[in-house]
């Protein structure tokens, strides 16, 4: 099946949130500690970002989605509406959970899906040299 290029840069999108997330919450070993410290800053980065993740999967296809059956992909989209209009409600416990046991299985989702769409490296390495997309130039030894 061929699938749209527009989901490459909303797996891109995931994949970049992903590396930033964990570059923000790797000092923290607590979720007490992530939203405590520096006035919650990583705490509110890191928010951002799963929101960036859950607005991107929204965006990709659904067939495409379907590929990857691994993911709850309607728990990530579900995620990003309680982060947009509850975001008081919001359980530190449960941001720091999905920090540390959920994006890992999302981005090698995203890796595969990524070779489903069949990007040429060619053009895999121009983006990820991008100042969008800095930190996922692992994703040349997958692809």
């Amino acid at each position: 099946m061929q699938y749209s290029e527009k989901n490459i840069l909303y797996i891109l999108t995931i994949l970049e949130s992903i590396e930033k997330i964990n570059i923000y919450a790797q000092p923290y070993k607590s979720a007490e500690e992530m939203f405590e410290s520096n006035d919650q800053l990583s705490y509110n980065a890191v928010c951002h970002l799963l929101l960036a993740i859950g607005e991107e999967s929204k965006k990709i296809e659904d067939t495409l989605k379907e590929e990857i059956a691994i993911v709850s992909w309607d728990a990530i989209a579900g995620l990003r509406n309680r982060l947009a209009h509850d975001y008081r409600g919001i359980d530190p416990n449960l941001v720091y959970h999905i920090v540390t046991n959920e994006l890992e299985p999302l981005k090698q989702a995203c890796i595969s899906l990524l070779k489903i769409v069949s990007i040429q490296k060619s053009d895999l390495n121009k983006l990820v040299k991008t100042f969008w997309y800095r930190h996922l130039g692992y994703l040349n030894d997958f692809i």
